[in-house]
Formats: C-alpha cells, sequence, structure tokens
C-alpha cells in the first residue's frame, strides 16, 4: 500500500468501513497499482495471475479484495458460518516466515470483518493447528507439506472453498513443493466454483503449467513486469565491491556505518554457518535460517522489526516476501547463484516508495557479476571498501550526536582535567578532539585496506610485462624471474585486467617496496601502485592456487569455516572496536572467519 498518495480510483469506493478502518490504523490511506488493479477482477469472480516487482504491494492485492468478496461481495451467501464450518480460502506459501506474515493480514483485516483466520506449517505442534480447523476457520494460510498433511489426516475439507491462492509460484518450484502443490490443487473436485489466484514475481515454465491446468481458461493476468528489463526494485542504489573472503568480517562493519544510515540492515549469506558465525561477531545481531526452531525464528523477526536490534544475518530463507519496514541495508556476502535470488533480496530495501542500499560483495574473478547486471538490468556502482575517511566522517557523526547529548553539567567536572590534558599532551584542542571522537566510536589505529581483495595491511599492485597476460601463471612466472621465492607465494588474488594486457594482486604493505623495486630486474616489466582498481576479468573459480581452495586464492579456507583467516577482534580499517557498535568484537578463542 502507498502511503498518503491516492491513485486514480476512489480508495473508498472500493473498501467497506471496517476495513478502511483497519487500513488507515497502519497509516494505510491508498492502494498501490496491483492493489487496483486486483480489485474489480477478484470481486468479478475472475482467475488471475499477477505478476509484480517485490515490494510493489503484492499481498494486500489479494488479501484485500478476497475479504471483500467474503463479507460484502458475490461470495457472502454461499460462504459457511458457524462452528465447524470449512474454510472459504486457502493460501498457500513457501515458507514459514511467509506464511505467518500474510496470516498476520487476513487476521488483522479479516479480524477486522468479522472472520477468522489459522495458520498451519512444519515446525510447529499439530495440535493447536487441528483445535483451530475443527473449531472452524474462514481462511487457512500454510506452507504445501502441513497442509497436505492436513488434507490427508482430515483436518481441512476443501468441498466448500471459495478461493485458492498460490503466492511466490515460482519459489515454491524452487524449493521442491511441485508434487505437494499439484496434490492440493487437485483435491478441489469443482473447479468451476472455486477461484483461484496466482503470483508470482517471475513466470518459469511450472508456473505456467500450473495455470494452464488450474485456472480457467478465460483467467486474467495482471503484469506489473512485463518485458521491463529492470526487475530489480528502482528505488535501490546498486553497489559492487571486490572483498576477499577473509576481509568479509572486516569489511562489513564499515559498509554498515557508511552505508546503513542508522537503520536496519540484512546480510546474506549463502550457508547456515556462515550466518551463525558472522552473527555471533556482529554486536547485537541475530541469525536466521531454517535449522533455527521457528519459535525462535518468530522471535527474532519481531525483534528485528520493533528495533531491538538492527541487523540481521540471514539465509535466503528471509530473501522472499518478508515486509519490514525501513530496511536501509542489504548486504549480500558473495554473489548468489541466479539472478532471480539477487533481485530478491535486494528488494528488501527500497520497499513501499523508501530508497535503499544493495551491496553485493564479490571474487573479481567469478564470472556471474555480469549475467547478474546484464539479466536484471541493473546497472551496478563499483567501488572498493569504505576508505578510512569516509569511515571516520560516518563515525564522527555518530560521535556528534552523542556528544551533544551529554548533559552540560558534566562540564565543571571534566573541565580541568581537559585543560591539563590540553596543556600537556603537545597537540591542539582540534588535535586532541579528532583523538577523542576516534575513541568514542572505538577506533584506535587506522589500517590502510587494497583496493583488489579489501585485505587489511595490504596494497594492490599493477604488473605489465610489454606483451598481453593470457593467464595467471603466466603472470606468476614474471615475477618469479624477478622476486625471491617466498615473495611470490605470499601474493594473493592474482586477477588478470580486461585488456589482457595486465595483471593485479595483493601483496603486504611491508613488501610494496621489494616488489616496485624487482622491476629494475628485468626489462618490459612495469609494477606499480594501483590507485584506481581497473576492469578485471571474470573466471570461474577452480581448485587449487588461484581458485576457492588454493593458497592465495579468495576463498581460503582454512579450519573449514566459510570465513578464514579473518581475526574475530578487528573491525573494518581500524582496530580496537571493543565498543564501537558498527565493529566486530573481538574474539581471542582462536576462531577463524
Amino acid at each position: 500500500m502507498k502511503r498518503g498518495v491516492k491513485q486514480a480510483q476512489s480508495f473508498a469506493s472500493l473498501i467497506s468501513e471496517p476495513l478502511r478502518e483497519a487500513l488507515k490504523k497502519r497509516g494505510i490511506e491508498a492502494l498501490f497499482p496491483i492493489q487496483a488493479k486486483t480489485f474489480e477482477d477478484v470481486l468479478s469472480g475472475c482467475d488471475l495471475v499477477g505478476r509484480a516487482r517485490t515490494g510493489q504491494g503484492k499481498t494486500l492485492a489479494f488479501v484485500l479484495p478476497i475479504l471483500e468478496s467474503l463479507v460484502n461481495g458475490p461470495t457472502k451467501a454461499s460462504r459457511k458460518t458457524g462452528y465447524g464450518r470449512p474454510p472459504s480460502v486457502l493460501v498457500l506459501l513457501p515458507t514459514r516466515e511467509l506464511a505467518t506474515q500474510v496470516y498476520d493480514d487476513f487476521k488483522v483485516y479479516g479480524g477486522a470483518m468479522g472472520l477468522n483466520s489459522c495458520c498451519v506449517y512444519g515446525g510447529a505442534s499439530y495440535q493447536p493447528q487441528e483445535f483451530a480447523l475443527k473449531r472452524g476457520v474462514d481462511v487457512v494460510v500454510g506452507t504445501p507439506g502441513r497442509i497436505k498433511d492436513h488434507i490427508e489426516k482430515g483436518n481441512i475439507d476443501l468441498s466448500l472453498l471459495k478461493f485458492r491462492v498460490l503466492d511466490e509460484a515460482d519459489e515454491m518450484l524452487r524449493m521442491g513443493f511441485v508434487e505437494d502443490v499439484e496434490l492440493i490443487l487437485g483435491k478441489v473436485k469443482d473447479v468451476s466454483k472455486v477461484q483461484t489466484l496466482l503470483f508470482s514475481a517471475t513466470l518459469p515454465s511450472w508456473v505456467k503449467q500450473i495455470s494452464a491446468k488450474f485456472l480457467k481458461p478465460d483467467k486474467k493476468t495482471i503484469d506489473l513486469v512485463g518485458n521491463e528489463k529492470m526487475k530489480a526494485s528502482t528505488n535501490v542504489r546498486h553497489i559492487v565491491l571486490p572483498c576477499s573472503t577473509s576481509a568479509i568480517p572486516q569489511v562489513i562493519p564499515d559498509i554498515i556505518r557508511c552505508y546503513g544510515s542508522g537503520g536496519r540492515t540484512i546480510i546474506f549469506t549463502e550457508k547456515r554457518e556462515s550466518a551463525n558465525e558472522l552473527s555471533g561477531l556482529l554486536p547485537g545481531a541475530r541469525a536466521l535460517h531454517g535449522e533455527i526452531q521457528q519459535s525462535q525464528r518468530e522471535v527474532t523477526l519481531s525483534g528485528f522489526r520493533s528495533g531491538k536490534f538492527l541487523t540481521l544475518v540471514a539465509t535466503n530463507v528471509a530473501a522472499r516476501g518478508l515486509d519490514i519496514n525501513d530496511v536501509q541495508l542489504i548486504i549480500q556476502c558473495e554473489p548468489p547463484n541466479d539472478v532471480e535470488a539477487y533481485i530478491h533480496r535486494s528488494g528488501r530495501t527500497g520497499r513501499a516508495g523508501n530508497s535503499g542500499v544493495a551491496v553485493m560483495l564479490y571474487d573479481p574473478r567469478r564470472s556471474n557479476i555480469s549475467k547478474i547486471q546484464r539479466e536484471s538490468g541493473v546497472k551496478f556502482e563499483h567501488i572498493t571498501a569504505p576508505k578510512a575517511e569516509d569511515i571516520a566522517k560516518a563515525a564522527g557523526v555518530e560521535a556528534a550526536q552523542t556528544i551533544t547529548q551529554v548533559s552540560d553539567s558534566v562540564i565543571p567536572a571534566f573541565k580541568s582535567a581537559a585543560e591539563d590534558l590540553l596543556n600537556t599532551s603537545g597537540l591542539s584542542a582540534v588535535e586532541l578532539l579528532a583523538k577523542a571522537i576516534a575513541k568514542a566510536t572505538g577506533y584506535t589505529e587506522i589500517k590502510s585496506r587494497s583496493l583488489l581483495t579489501s585485505m587489511e595491511n595490504h596494497v594492490t599492485l599493477l604488473l605489465e610485462s610489454g606483451k598481453p597476460i593470457f593467464s595467471p601463471s603466466f603472470a606468476f612466472s614474471v615475477l618469479r624471474r624477478i622476486l625471491p621465492e617466498d615473495k611470490v607465494e605470499s601474493v594473493t588474488g592474482m586477477s588478470l585486467t580486461t585488456d589482457g594486457n595486465g595483471a593485479v594482486f595483493d601483496v603486504k604493505k611491508e613488501d610494496v617496496d621489494t616488489f616496485l623495486a624487482a622491476q629494475e630486474n628485468a626489462a618490459g616489466v612495469n609494477i606499480e601502485v594501483v590507485k584506481i582498481l581497473p576492469s578485471l576479468q571474470e573466471r570461474e573459480q577452480q581448485r587449487g592456487r588461484f581458485g576457492g581452495r588454493g593458497r592465495g586464492g579468495f576463498g581460503d579456507r582454512s579450519g573449514g569455516n566459510r570465513f578464514s583467516g579473518g581475526r574475530g577482534g578487528r573491525g573494518g580499517g581500524f582496530s580496537d572496536r571493543r565498543n564501537s557498535s558498527g565493529g566486530f568484537k573481538g574474539r581471542n578463542n582462536g576462531n577463524k572467519w
């Protein structure tokens, strides 16, 4: 729903007074385009296929007209009431989180109209669900597996069903619910008496087959995406940042500080273990993934929505459809395997007309960055890890806000100590204040980062040999001719430039002079410090020296952890952040990232 902006069609003419009042209590006074377009089609009894970008108000596009139809519209006369009544509405969703979210809308808005709803999903006890179903409900919302179980147990009677809804149909395909969904849809004997609504961000072949098989031939289609290339949210700033695996725990706090604007942040990882590790290192963060008990997942989501904590570290379980207000920043620790996953993850910010930032960390040699940009239509903004001055500026704003909130009553007590410090330190008042601000925000030392891998105390160098460099092995052979083997072995992140004439790599800061001097040992060889990262070739990661598991690659996985080689006590380009809300807690327990 769009707040405070009237659409061409009157809000009041579509929605009855009790429902309108319930919407206003949530600050909703106008319809999104897809919501306005679905109303008349649903009330007229048409089957419907709806396609919209994430964040365009898809859920209420079916919740509102269904409720109006049941209470004031064409299905009112035939809807059963009373104890033990079978459901009039069945809604299928791929995950528990999505099911509880949609159930909440039916509970709030349906409750305002005297309708009763229940939510059923795996991981929760059967008994309360069975009790609610046998008592009688108007709306059942749930996941395919648990819905199927209740149908087979005789707890759900579909004989008087008026509406069946498939939401996030493409995601149900991806999660392997094809057989369950088709079984459930096939349980309805007389499809002429049931209205079917299908919503999906994309329309893969299975979704089209379901539409052809289970929806009426005269179904309507509402497509707010169409053939537009830009499928990701237009309100989001899309950023990509090169970062080695080991540097991730150091870089993320500074990304949050520079781009989070003090709002909520969702960080996506590919594996549950990664989510657990990262949430343990970020102060106040919580993890969300499939192996966490459902009750705890609900507590976590409730806390994130209410602002009890501002950083959520999640796997793909949270990527689809979760409607959480004011998510300012999305961070993806690595590119997802497919373009749609990127669109859905980045779509957790920039919702309902708000703006947001989506940052994706990547290995420059991986090939799917260009693919994601090409197929999603986004124009990635290429940046390097936040620089010291950027972090200091953001931290200074935080410190200024904190300092100005301190009562003037403390000045007399500390004024003498401040004067003594100013007189004995040998520093100016501005220099002392700069140090105080740094300490107040948890910074005691600035550490430089490389442009290529974002690793602390590393520098990115460019190698040119006077001839094309076709492979990393050739670049290493050039280095071996002019440098000792131990220095060559210390090189990390070897990548080739797009023009094929050079290679970039990282070395330790203390080794820079050695590498620069070595170019004098071979004619035609040029080595220089990179000021701006050039365009790089993208390569599939491979095993071995230059791949995900070899020495010197981005994915050094010593110890078996997803993020290895990092230091838990560091946050970003600065050290000693024990009191910093933007950095990681120091952990001297030997764990590695």
